[in-house]
């Protein structure tokens, strides 16, 4: 189901719900409960919640871990979000605006996990 529209025009991929089944063996149900599961997760709040308190070596560590959760669901832009979010904690060159981008990001993920969630319920 990933959109190949955004793939021709260039467009931010927020989700790839083939590669997502395929991690679970094709299991439709399955992927669908991961990710209702996934919008009860803490660790994006977590990690807001550390970089707003400036505890960057706890940010970084929920930044890794969020990233592997997302990677495991194909949640595309999340995970590379939280890859650059890590990497530039890691680097000590963490940007101004850098909560902000991966609050929108998360925010406009949970938007599409919700379509898919919406498409597949039954």
């Amino acid at each position: 189901m990933i959109d190949k529209e955004n793939e021709k025009t260039g467009e931010k991929i927020y989700i790839n719900v083939d590669e997502g089944v395929k991690r679970v063996v094709n299991n439709t149900k399955l992927y669908v409960n991961l990710l209702k599961k996934f919008k009860l997760d803490t660790n994006f709040a977590d990690l807001a919640a550390h970089l707003s308190a400036g505890d960057l070596e706890k940010a970084r560590i929920s930044a890794h871990t969020l990233k592997g959760l997302v990677a495991g669901l194909s949640l595309t832009e999340l995970f590379e979000q939280t890859r650059n979010l890590e990497s530039q904690i890691k680097e000590g060159t963490l940007r101004d605006d850098a909560l902000d981008t991966i609050k929108g990001v998360y925010d406009e993920t949970v938007k599409k996990v919700d379509e898919v969630i919406a498409k597949y319920a039954s």
